[in-house]
């Protein structure tokens, strides 16, 4: 090692930072070379979404990579904090921060799942076929519950053998649509995610 005496560690110190203030002054001898480096998230797509958790209804950034190609599956490699999103302004809790592992997650279900009563085998159903069922059971169960007027033979239009509980994921305006088409149904237990 070189033996400095403080007088000499002094001068060196002090026209270093003399030669790198006048460097970035402008006052560099030559042109100064950038360094291009290849990003992780430079060739992957960006996504808006929200945190499907709790009801604070984070905003997230997805990164994927591969466009569904034979070549190139379509895989999320990264999730982060939304720094635009007004709720959570980038931050993310350790349930949010893990989001990566859920979506990867090999029990994770991919496509509705479908019981028939008295069987013990779930099978998997296409997102119609669902809706449908989901549609054709609340129909019929409004048919046959659903009470029009009520004992002094006033006008109710009340269902209520069935409940919803909406998404707080949701919008504002995706939660006052859903609001109103459940009451619009005679529905009265009516709740949010955000209150559970």
């Amino acid at each position: 090692m070189v033996q400095l005496s403080r007088r000499q560690f002094l001068k060196v110190t002090g026209s270093t930072l003399a030669g790198s203030s006048l460097a970035l002054l402008g006052f560099a001898p030559i042109a100064a070379l950038a360094e291009v480096r290849q990003y992780k998230l430079t060739r992957t797509t960006e996504t808006r979404n929200t945190c499907p958790y709790c009801s604070v209804g984070c905003g997230i950034l997805m990164y994927g990579l591969g466009d569904g190609a034979k070549n190139a599956s379509a895989s999320i490699i990264h999730i982060e904090g939304d720094p635009d999103h007004p709720v959570n302004r980038g931050t993310l809790c350790p349930k949010g921060a893990s989001l990566i592992d859920f979506i990867h997650s090999p029990s994770r279900l991919l496509a509705p799942e479908y019981r028939a009563p008295g069987d013990d085998k779930w099978q998997k159903i296409s997102w119609n076929d669902a809706l449908d069922k989901i549609a054709g059971l609340m129909k019929k169960d409004r048919d046959e519950n659903f009470i029009e007027k009520n004992a002094q033979g006033a006008t109710v239009n009340r269902w209520l053998t069935t409940g919803m509980l909406a998404a707080s994921a949701g919008s504002n305006e995706v939660g006052y649509l859903t609001h109103k088409t459940i009451r619009s149904l005679g529905m009265l237990t009516f709740d949010n995610q955000a209150r559970v």
